[in-house]
């Protein structure tokens, strides 16, 4: 074993160690935190895989020193509990956000659970490592992997996470599902993860490998046997005689799992290179850049504004820490829109986007939300997309799934018109337009947390100041009450964690003041004031406030013709996720099953993230706390109701969860949460969610097939749909992007209250599918009759298409009656340490990788 002060240039690829101890023993990795009521101090799929990735980013770290900023030591994050957080301060800087790698590793946690849950994985013994399918067990690990490169490669990362998690489950169920601890091994299987190694030693079915046991677990009955067998789980195939459970051995094979799992991340890291590593994991505080353009005649203004906030950010932030890590552009006008032009380098998108320009006729309406759902199909999660236009959508039947497509990636998505809905241009319309034909861009706006801002030509270059503000990952402030209302201010909280607050204010205004809370006021006019500087273009104004704020309530009272829009925004690194799930606790695998959104008469739980715990005013201070989160209606601002927060697991961690009863899901409009707390010194902590949420009529799961797409294949899907409220009529519709062939049993179906109904779907892929492609599927349910309010249900699912690759086909396993164990592997040496965390927390040991590891690590890729 090296010591644990050799220089890392001596060291193979990297890991550190973390994991849980003194842990009591359970069945299996069950799926992810909210499994811990099942089985108190478990350790379950979640815990293993955020802690891998956090290994194996500090490894990235330690060995990456950030620009002009003091490298890394091991030694400062030894006997320390290893938080996404504090790698980030120490990584970027005090303030820096991880809330989009917390974000990240969360669709890796989920897509890891979700093995256990949907109808086509769960029983799948080849996708667990069960009933004695352990050669197929790991061609579909190894396929799953070689997908995860591949979606990355094609700058995928949700794919790519979705695979990942898929393979991490498979690669852990290996160690909790085989006897392989059994047999006394103390390191990860050497051959597990290289597709050319054959697995030998495998048990047969008709192989007795122990003696029948009906306790709860068996220690003392295996049969003396070195073959590598495996457990039984569900119904089919048949569990044989004498298989058993062996719980005690519970921690062994977690410890073995970790490794493996960190292991895979370090393949990856290797395969991708540091950059394509980092973009997989969103390993970066910074945000995307994707723009949506109208390339009409007309737009000539807007598309050289869109250039100059494109080129000021890719200049201004190159080699900074928020450096844009994915940029995304889609053209449209009418009647096409797209291709979708994707990249993580600043250079290639310049050179693209400074092709465009305004050329040709083109009558208004135009393909905007087309082009749209292009980008939100592209961009990565908790991005913002801003959209230049100055026509109104032709294809305006796209705005429901374009808004529940948004809440499903988290994006924000942001409208630049430069046509008033009041005002007649001089472009060319096939008909007189509706004043009202500006109405899908508000809907979107509203279910995506962004905006509609309306100015001029001559105008636009400013206004467009907002792009690169908003991609510095600005939270909004909640305001009370959220809308304007005459004569009456509107009222904000300012706390000490936050920085370079803005008011923006968008109408026809007369007049406006803020006020601090010493009741020092600043009214309309522009330039440099007591609180802050003004700015106006046309009617859009911009308030940058002074730091550091003084802290407590402020108040902004507006006076205007018709209704102005004021938005409040400010830099914190204290903010949160959120996700919506369903408590799965029968069956073998309890834990918390996770919705896009909330479902009606379903009891449903919330769970929340607090990310940015350890920014805290003064380092001795208490972290801050959160006691409960507010439901408020969105259009009108009253509040639903209040629910209290129960923390999980250990504090610095951030978790906290909440039981949402279904009477208080009753609302038949969007909602938005609202996080409250106080920080470690007494004061108030306001946060509010950057989108709304909505309550969908009916449960809908749509899954695929475990592995990629091959051109000229048919694919089976199936489709779940359930009702847990009233009786209802549904209308079902698919789509495919691109237009491949989809076949369905079912296209209608009625549903009593607690009823479900499966149809099974059939995608058609054609042998000139462009491999290394993403194919997204899309299933929308409607309720039936004209008096039905209720929105549409959406279901997405992305899959991949990909090539076969000849070379990783294994051949069958052969029988041996040998050793397990006769090659020699990479040798590690772990140095465990206890500590008391949970799911993304742990200590760190000494470092045990090595040479001979790095040489196989590097070998084995070749075969991906």
């Amino acid at each position: 074993m090296l010591p644990a002060d050799a220089p890392l240039s001596h060291l193979g690829p990297p890991a550190l160690l973390l994991l849980q101890l003194l842990l009591p023993p359970t069945t299996a990795f069950f799926p992810n935190i909210w499994s811990l009521l099942a089985a108190p101090g478990s350790i379950t799929h979640q815990d293993l895989t955020e802690e891998a990735a956090l290994n194996v980013t500090l490894q990235l770290f330690l060995e990456q020193p950030p620009p002009g900023r003091p490298p890394l030591r091991l030694e400062d994050f030894l006997g320390r509990t290893l938080l996404a957080d504090d790698l980030f301060a120490a990584y970027f800087g005090p303030g820096f956000p991880s809330r989009r790698f917390r974000a990240a590793l969360g669709e890796v946690s989920r897509a890891n659970a979700a093995q256990d849950f949907l109808p086509t994985s769960r029983n799948d013994p080849d996708l667990h490592f069960d009933a004695e399918r352990l050669g197929q067990g790991r061609t579909r690990l190894v396929g799953a992997l070689r997908e995860t490169v591949v979606a990355a490669g094609a700058l995928d990362h949700t794919l790519a996470r979705q695979r990942l998690g898929a393979a991490l489950h498979a690669l852990q169920d290996f160690y909790s599902h085989s006897n392989w601890v059994e047999l006394g091994m103390q390191q990860p299987h050497p051959h597990l993860l290289w597709p050319r190694q054959e697995l030998r030693s495998l048990a047969q079915v008709d192989d007795p490998t122990c003696s029948d046991c009906e306790e709860l677990s068996c220690p003392g009955n295996l049969l003396g046997v070195t073959l590598l067998t495996s457990g039984y789980f569900g119904t089919h195939p048949s569990k044989p005689p004498g298989f058993s459970p062996h719980h005690m051995l519970h921690l062994q094979a977690a410890k073995l799992a970790l490794l493996a799992s960190i292991q895979a991340f370090s393949l990856l890291r290797n395969r991708l290179g540091d950059r394509g590593f980092s973009r997989l994991l969103d390993i970066t505080p910074a945000s995307s850049l994707s723009f949506v353009l109208d390339t009409t005649g007309s737009m000539g203004e807007e598309i050289n504004a869109a250039k100059i906030q494109a080129r000021h950010i890719v200049e201004q932030r190159r080699g900074s820490p928020m450096e844009p890590s994915h940029y995304v552009l889609v053209p449209f006008h009418d009647p096409g829109f797209g291709p979708v032009f994707i990249t993580s380098d600043p250079d290639s998108f310049w050179q693209q986007l400074n092709e465009i320009h305004a050329l040709g006729g083109g009558d208004e309406p135009e393909m905007c939300l087309s082009a749209l759902e292009l980008a939100l199909l592209h961009t990565p999660p908790l991005s913002d997309i801003f959209v230049f236009t100055d026509a109104s959508p032709k294809d305006a039947y796209l705005t429901n799934r374009v808004e529940s497509l948004t809440q499903e990636r988290r994006c924000r998505v942001t409208f630049l018109v430069t046509e008033d809905p009041s005002r007649v241009r001089g472009r060319a319309r096939r008909e007189v337009l509706s004043p009202l034909r500006f109405e899908p861009y508000e809907a979107v706006a509203l279910a995506s947390g962004g905006e509609v801002i309306f100015t001029k030509d001559q105008y636009i270059q400013d206004v467009a100041a907002i792009v690169g503000d908003s991609i510095a990952d600005l939270v909004t402030l909640p305001l009370e009450p959220p809308i304007v209302v005459p004569e009456r201010p509107l009222v904000f909280n300012v706390d000490g964690l936050l920085q370079r607050v803005t008011v923006r204010i968008h109408g026809e205004v007369s007049s406006f003041w803020i006020r601090n809370p010493a009741g020092i006021s600043q009214g309309q006019d522009e330039g440099e004031g007591p609180l802050g500087h003004t700015r106006h273009f046309g009617q859009f104004w911009i308030v940058t406030m002074n730091d550091p704020l003084q802290t407590g309530t402020w108040e902004i009272q507006v006076t205007a013709n018709g209704t102005p829009r004021v938005r409040v925004q400010a830099q914190t690194s204290l903010d949160f996720l959120f996700h919506f799930g369903i408590p799965v606790e029968d069956g073998p695998h309890p834990g918390l099953y996770p919705l896009t959104q909330p479902v009606t008469g379903l009891q449903t739980q919330l769970l929340v993230e607090v990310t940015g715990l350890g920014s805290r005013g003064n380092p001795g201070d208490p972290l801050p706390r959160f006691s409960h989160v507010v439901l408020r209606g969105v259009l009108q601002g009253e509040e639903l109701g209040r629910v209290p927060l129960e923390p999980m697991g250990h504090q610095e961690r951030g978790l906290l969860t909440a039981s949402l009863p279904p009477t208080l899901l009753a609302t038949s409009g969007p909602f938005s949460l609202e996080l409250i707390g106080q920080d470690g010194a007494g004061q108030g902590l306001h946060r509010a969610a950057p989108q709304p949420c909505a309550v969908v009529p009916v449960f809908l799961e749509l899954s695929g097939p475990p592995g990629f797409l091959a051109p000229g294949t048919k694919a089976p899907l199936t489709l779940r749909i359930a009702s847990f409220s009233g009786p209802q009529d549904l209308d079902l519709r698919t789509s495919v992007n691109p237009s491949f062939a989809l076949s369905s049993n079912i296209s209608r179906v009625h549903l009593e209250p607690n009823e479900s109904a499966w149809g099974h779907l059939w995608l058609e892929v054609p042998d000139s599918a462009t491999p290394d492609s993403m194919v997204m599927v899309t299933v929308t349910a409607t309720t039936d009759g004209e008096a039905s309010t209720a929105p549409p249900t959406h279901a997405f699912l992305r899959l991949l298409v990909l090539a076969p690759a000849p070379q990783d086909q294994l051949p069958a396993p052969v029988h041996s009656t040998g050793l397990v164990l006769t090659t020699a592997g990479p040798v590690f040496h772990p140095s465990v340490l206890e500590t008391p965390s949970r799911a993304g927390g742990g200590l760190v040991g000494t470092p045990w990788w090595g040479t001979v590891a790095g040489v196989l690590l590097l070998l084995g890729l070749a075969f991906w």
